[in-house]
């Protein structure tokens, strides 16, 4: 299988920056140079420090990959807005998305600054989120963040990267990121109990709740989906972000094989599944930002 690009697969580094971009009409031949240099740039980068653990991953909004290559995977598409009776969330897209994650905030600045500055004139707007491990791998919720994620190498591999399925675009990922804001007063003047409800976990080990106490609009409850008695799923690396004397929430990436995946997921999240029913968390937290990108095999951006 041709390689994935090195943020798919690694565990987390304490330190994540996600950074969107949206290009002026003919940016395309300066967006391929770019893109066909950052594997050097993040190796570069990266072998300065091998330490620090640094890994990224470029990928492209349908229609800037559309400029870029005349094939398209065959589950690309743009992110759909959702809209039910109390819920939001809206598609803001994007035409590409740099996730970096290591143990120095500095690094990660260094390779986006380097990789950014040949593409500034033809930038449109900029959306930058430098993110951090909070506590033991928590949500500022104060909930472990992650639990449901494939651990094993071998099972990460097969929920993240496209395979023999769509064999031209093989170790290529469909990516799907979203920012959340938080709103921690009133999640926090909550009783535990209550919380744990609203998750489906305890708190201080993340231990799922029995189903006789677990209600229905429990976030796992939600988001943990199977279909013929296997679970659906993808790997997760969102990280926390926020300012103490403004907006704080999560910034939502998950890596799968099957764009399709995050479409159910976010149904049943925002109550647009049928059942009436929606994820009670989304009641603590609103969704500002939300687009689907594709991150090619490393093979396949050198060539671009």
């Amino acid at each position: 299988m041709p390689t994935p690009q090195s943020a798919i697969l690694a565990p987390d580094g304490p330190l994540g920056l996600f950074l969107v971009l949206h290009f002026k009409p003919g940016a395309d031949d300066a967006v391929r140079q770019a893109a066909a240099a950052f594997p050097t740039l993040l190796e570069e980068v990266s072998s300065s420090a091998p330490e620090a653990q640094l890994t990224g991953t470029l990928a492209f909004g349908p229609q800037q990959w559309d400029r870029l290559s005349r094939t398209r995977p065959k589950l690309l598409k743009p992110f759909p807005p959702l809209d039910s009776d109390r819920l939001h969330a809206p598609a803001t897209g994007g035409d590409l998305l740099l996730h970096l994650h290591s143990t120095r905030a500095d690094l990660n600045y260094l390779v986006a600054h380097r990789f950014v500055a040949a593409l500034k004139p033809r930038i449109a707007r900029a959306e930058e989120t430098a993110a951090f491990r909070y506590l033991d791998a928590r949500d500022l919720t104060g909930f472990i963040d992650g639990t449901e994620n494939p651990q094993e190498q071998d099972e990460r591999r097969e929920a993240a990267l496209i395979g023999e399925e769509d064999a031209e675009f093989a170790g290529g990922s469909y990516v799907i990121a979203q920012r959340y804001v938080h709103r921690l007063e009133r999640w926090d003047a909550m009783p535990q109990q209550e919380q744990e409800g609203v998750i489906g976990r305890s708190k201080p080990d993340s231990m799922e709740l029995d189903d006789e106490v677990k209600p229905p609009t429990a976030h796992i409850a939600r988001v943990v989906i199977e279909e013929d008695g296997e679970e659906l799923e993808i790997v997760r690396h969102s990280l926390p972000y926020g300012r103490a004397s403004g907006e704080s929430g999560l910034f939502f990436l998950a890596y799968s094989r099957d764009l399709g995946i995050y479409d159910k997921m976010l149904q049943r999240m925002f109550g647009l599944s049928g059942d009436g029913l929606h994820d009670r968390l989304m009641e603590f937290t609103e969704a500002v930002s939300g687009g689907y990108f594709f991150a090619p095999a490393v093979e396949r951006l050198r060539t671009l």
